[in-house]
């Protein structure tokens, strides 16, 4: 479990997160929604310690995600992966898991995204989405029972979008708790729990996808957000 109590953080005058109240159960898939700039990966930098807030706290699992060992439990997936590009696929892979003390078998996720005939390859010539996919296996690799994801799915070419959701809601079922972020309202409506949405730095909505559908009388999430954007204008 993920908990936020009055989160805020401030970029010089630019108010980023404004008090942020926010709890991710357990063995759920909650998505964070908002348009560009509104804090969503600010608010996940926070979560992983990467950016400190200037008020408020957060905890992972009772442990606060100032410790070194609240990240123990989480696997990250970022927006856009920047990896030394002079080395391999499969070597990036070999480090990681060397610095997490973790003696995980990649194979199954390489033939799941279809990386076989990229991992000897260096990660400076690898296509974007073949970055993507390697993102991806390392952010399902160490069975982290945490998984934050921020924006996984761009640059993902249609097969891997469906591979790569259904291998969310896999883990799902095995208990794992899922944080992602994305503007694809069609893989939100797939595969999240929940919905957080973000806007200016608050949260305006948090509940089930089909729960604002319904309440904003529209056909699909999309226009469900559309229409709580111009509300809120």
């Amino acid at each position: 479990m993920i908990t936020l109590n009055s989160v805020s953080k401030r970029w010089g005058r630019n108010e980023v997160l404004r008090d942020i109240d926010l709890t991710i159960e357990e063995g759920r898939v909650i998505s964070m929604l908002g348009p560009n700039g509104s804090g969503k990966s600010t608010l996940i930098k926070c979560i992983l310690n990467l950016v400190r807030p200037n008020s408020g706290t957060i905890t992972v699992n009772g442990i606060p995600s100032t410790s070194v060992e609240s990240r123990k439990d989480i696997s990250y997936m970022p927006q856009v992966a920047r990896f030394a590009e002079n080395i391999s696929a499969i070597r990036l892979i070999q480090l990681i898991s060397d610095i997490r003390g973790v003696d995980a078998d990649p194979t199954q996720l390489i033939e799941y995204f279809n990386l076989e005939g990229h991992m000897s390859k260096k990660l400076g010539v690898l296509s974007g989405g073949s970055r993507q996919k390697v993102s991806a296996v390392l952010a399902f690799l160490f069975d982290s029972p945490i998984i934050i994801l921020d924006e996984p799915t761009v640059g993902l070419d249609p097969v891997s979008r469906v591979n790569f959701k259904r291998l969310v809601l896999e883990e799902k079922e095995r208990g794992k708790t899922i944080f992602f972020t994305s503007h694809i309202m069609s893989d939100v409506e797939e595969v999240a729990d929940e919905i957080a949405f973000l806007l200016e730095g608050k949260i305006v909505y948090q509940g089930k996808p089909e729960e604002l559908i319904k309440s904003t009388n529209q056909p699909n999430l999309e226009q469900s957000i559309a229409h709580l954007l111009k509300a809120e204008a």
